[in-house]
């Protein structure tokens, strides 16, 4: 018998996607087709074709990217409602953009609405990086402080902006900034022992100052969006906390696009909890990798794909 009390289900951000995305679930079972149908027809245009059939340019397309993420992982959750009536995990969290599905899994915020924001989220974020370009590295093998300060460094050398953007566990982060600014932090990086510094293909400096435009008209939209408090635990990727309060959340997405996705803090707050295990609702088995690296000795699910899923619901 499985017991939720140490389940956290948690679901990944921007950079899980791939084309094909969520198609046999749909074909699988019929409540997952639904909610791409039904994405379809909130957002006026066919989201589920884009996700199971691309072009790949299109999905990565941060304003469709984060719509499409959302959904899947909002499918595979109620795919698990209906075919397991007592699957309800003590936590949930997600990465970045993940937050938002969390949160719609806690029923803090409902489907529409949620998908609602995050294709306006991903519009703004595109826009600010239009006015605003920026670009993000992964320096593999230095620890978090150790980032932290050579982004001040690389700051005093240009003026600009350099942030730790994740904290994503030990030895993986990822820092965030202007043009000049990232490529100061990325000598730094290799000067300080990095084994690997990998410039990675966007086009936008998420979670850094750079995204203040989309912050400020992106709280607009949350002060317009009901919110409820959330009948699940869900720990803030701000605050490496549990969001208790309708108030909380609000604030914690505000902040979300120009700080810090305090990861690693987020899973050993789990962690000491009471979680051990823990089920990646999307896309591909990133946070599951992450989590390995975080806590060894945590119990990592991938559910990406309709046979996945379908052993997990024997086994629940």
């Amino acid at each position: 018998m499985t017991d939720w009390n140490k389940i956290a289900f948690v679901f990944p951000g921007q950079g899980s996607q791939t084309v094909g995305m969520g198609k046999d679930l749909a074909e699988a079972y019929p409540v997952a087709r639904q909610t791409f149908e039904e994405a379809d027809s909130i957002l006026g245009f066919r989201l589920s074709d884009l996700c199971w059939n691309g072009p790949v340019d299109d999905l990565n397309d941060t304003i469709n990217t984060q719509p499409a993420l959302y959904t899947s992982g909002m499918a595979i959750l109620r795919v698990l409602q209906a075919e397991l009536p007592g699957a309800a995990p003590a936590f949930v969290a997600g990465h970045s953009l993940g937050e938002f599905t969390a949160l719609a899994a806690a029923g803090a915020l409902s489907f529409p609405d949620g998908l609602r924001l995050v294709r306006e989220r991903g519009r703004l974020m595109k826009e600010a990086g239009i006015k605003s370009p920026g670009a993000m590295a992964t320096p593999l093998g230095l620890d978090a402080d150790a980032v932290r300060e050579l982004c001040a460094r690389a700051r005093q050398q240009t003026g600009g902006i350099l942030v730790l953007a994740n904290d994503n566990c030990p030895g993986q982060t990822v820092i965030s900034g202007d043009d000049e600014t990232i490529e100061a932090g990325m000598a730094l990086a290799q000067e300080a022992g990095a084994r690997k510094v990998v410039k990675l293909a966007v086009s936008i400096a998420a979670h850094s100052p750079l995204m203040e435009p989309a912050a400020v008209e992106f709280r607009q939209t949350l002060a317009n969006t009901p919110f409820h408090a959330p009948q699940v635990t869900i720990y803030g990727n701000v605050t490496a906390a549990p969001l208790e309060s309708v108030d909380a959340i609000r604030d914690e997405l505000d902040r979300q696009l120009t700080q810090s996705v305090r990861w690693t803090e987020s899973v050993q707050a789990m962690n000491a909890a009471g979680v051990e295990t823990f089920v990646e609702l999307g896309p591909g088995d990133v946070l599951c990798g992450l989590i390995k690296r975080i806590n060894r000795d945590t119990k990592r699910i991938p559910l990406n794909s309709a046979e996945g899923v379908a052993q997990f619901i024997t086994a629940g």
